[in-house]
């Protein structure tokens, strides 16, 4: 009997990871989906740090869904602790994770840098860059509907998430006492109403399905309410005198605020001078999506090719690209009239900090929130309406005014999820992964409301197929 294995994101957003163990041919074989890093705090860190070289030796394929670190960011590590065998991803996802990764290895790096000196220690960073050459010679990009061939008769297939470019959702037929079992991950699906992407591919088809659940407890609001919200954010700002900062997930995020600051440029709507791209991953990112863009949506990109007169490079006139330490420090000498998209999206780390540090106490600044912040992260602290926060080693009182504008989410709302779950025929069993233990439960009940059984795995379980 094959069996499946919860090794992260269970009870919490971030740390994807799942053991597939598979009797297909007499003997058993290990396949790894996904390999996540955990972000919020020192348990995060803790569980970052575990040792992976003895699930490293029995591994014979790892398969990812997308770039995102919080499903991808352990994978250097895993190879740095002795994995050998083929990573499997979308042509997309491959490209993403030459940038994703080193950008991880080089933050690592400074920051464990910064820890040993101010802490006197000499401890090393989980991977390094040679551990990422080294991960990126172990992938093999396929396309979406492409079957693959897996150790075990297991046979994968990609279908598009609508999430981020190269995101997707995997079909696994597996091999399980005598008969094929039909495993499906949804990976991050995408939120519809976004744009840039394509809808997420809509199955019919599976024993068991794994699904997120990140924004299983609520809707996201109408686009255009969303976008309403937003360029009021922009005018109040201006009209207090104070700069914008956004901190964004370099991976899709940026690149959909970029779309609908050009958008607002075009229309005349958008008074700011200057809009800042502070992030050199986000920078390379951004190019990534347009050397790509035959993956993204054609409808949204008309949009911008017809607001830029078919030139892309006047998408966004005012968009200045701050790649260097020097020119990112020059920001900071600018008071007001200013847009800053900045990493990390949680404010974890990046850049952002050091604007928070010189923004963050003026009652004129406005900080907008985009994305998903898990607990235990500085954007958590923001969002819960934290009065002081520690920035850099120094606490800082919050006087800007602080807006999380979830409708620019990636992720499917309650509503998307539901629908997508009621797709598949058969009544497979649900379970519920990638999701906070309150927003999971609200999503299992409203499931059950609509005839869909859900179940809510623990950490390490195993469960039959």
């Amino acid at each position: 009997m094959s069996t499946l294995t919860f090794q992260g994101a269970v009870g919490e957003v971030t740390g994807s990871r799942y053991l597939l163990e598979v009797d297909g041919d007499g003997r058993q074989h290990a396949l790894l989906l996904e390999c996540g890093l955990h972000q919020g705090g020192a348990e995060a860190d803790r569980a970052n740090a575990k040792p992976l070289g003895a699930l490293a030796k029995r591994l014979e394929a790892v398969v990812l869904s997308h770039g995102h670190l919080d499903h991808s960011g352990l994978l250097p590590k895993l190879v740095r602790d002795g994995y050998r065998g083929p990573i499997h991803c979308t042509r997309d996802t491959a490209e993403l994770l030459e940038i994703m990764l080193e950008d991880a290895a080089f933050v690592m790096a400074k920051d464990i840098e910064f820890e040993n000196k101010w802490r006197k220690r000499a401890d090393k960073p989980l991977y390094t860059i040679d551990d990422v050459a080294d991960t990126l010679a172990l992938c093999v990009p396929h396309g979406y509907g492409q079957p693959v061939d897996l150790p075990g008769g297991v046979t994968l297939v990609f279908r598009d998430a609508g999430h981020i470019l190269g995101s997707a959702i995997v079909e696994l037929m597996v091999p399980s006492g005598g008969r094929q079992r039909h495993l499906v991950f949804s990976g991050d699906l995408g939120n519809p109403g976004s744009v840039l992407m394509k809808d997420p591919e809509t199955l019919h088809e599976a024993d068991l399905v794994l699904m997120e659940s990140t924004y299983g407890d609520r809707d996201h609001r109408p686009l255009e309410e969303t976008l309403e919200e937003f360029a009021q954010v922009l005018d109040d700002a201006q009209a207090a005198g104070g700069n914008v900062l956004i901190p964004a997930f370099a991976v899709g995020r940026t690149q959909e605020i970029l779309y609908h600051l050009s958008v607002l440029y075009h229309e005349g709507r958008l008074k700011q001078q200057v809009v800042f791209l502070d992030s050199p991953m986000a920078i390379r990112v951004t190019e990534l999506y347009n050397r790509l863009r035959k993956s993204l949506n054609r409808d949204d990109l008309k949009v911008l090719n017809v607001a830029a007169q078919g030139d892309p490079s006047q998408y966004l006139p005012i968009l200045r690209l701050t790649r260097s330490v020097e020119e990112s420090m020059a920001i900071n000498r600018i008071h007001g009239g200013a847009i800053v998209i900045a990493g990390a999206g949680m404010c974890n780390g990046g850049r952002i900090l050091h604007h928070f540090r010189y923004n963050l106490a003026k009652p004129s600044t406005r900080v907008v929130i985009v994305g998903f912040q898990a607990a235990g992260t500085l954007g958590r602290a923001l969002v819960d309406g934290a009065e002081r926060v520690k920035v850099l080693g120094e606490e800082l009182p919050v006087k800007a005014k602080v807006h999380t504008i979830g409708g620019f989410s990636a992720h499917a709302g309650q509503s998307e999820l539901i629908g997508w779950a009621g797709a598949f025929r058969n009544r497979p069993l649900f379970y519920l992964v990638h999701g906070e233990p309150e927003a999971q439960r609200v999503l299992q009940r409203a499931l059950a409301d609509a005839g869909i059984d859900a179940e809510i795995p623990d950490f390490q379980d195993c469960i039959p197929l």
